[in-house]
């Protein structure tokens, strides 16, 4: 199966668009039903009460939450797709700014089947702490 890279970077933006926008559901959708996530090797999260759930805290934490694409490669059914992450912490005011990537598999239909997310945890932590 090879996906359009268009039709692939459209649901990139749309992923985007909908972390930006505070949208969990909005997020959710680029998955499948069943779809398996897993960020830093972490437990996996399936499905997309799991993943809105997962948005949710992000944007519950960070209100003025802002994904910005930086890179997505696309190579057949596969994308990656690079990322920072900015927002002031609810709690305290504090500024974080860190970088990321999803790798994805996707459906016929251009979905997300599966996710593998990755970030910098200690960099995270020590601009919190």
């Amino acid at each position: 199966m090879t996906l359009k890279p268009d039709a692939v970077h459209k649901l990139i933006h749309k992923h985007i668009d909908a972390w930006c926008a505070k949208s969990p559901e909005g997020v959710a959708s680029s998955y499948t039903k069943d779809a398996v996530f897993s960020i830093n090797h972490g437990d996996p999260m399936i499905g997309h009460t799991d993943i809105a759930e997962m948005v949710k805290g992000f944007c519950d934490e960070f209100p003025d939450v802002v994904l910005t694409l930086n890179h997505s490669f696309v190579a057949g059914n596969h994308a990656v797709y690079v990322w920072t992450f900015t927002g002031h912490q609810h709690a305290t005011g504090k500024f974080a700014e860190f970088q990321g990537w999803e790798e994805w598999e996707l459906t016929e239909d251009c979905k997300v089947e599966s996710s593998l997310g990755w970030y910098d945890a200690e960099d995270y932590e020590r601009q919190l702490s």
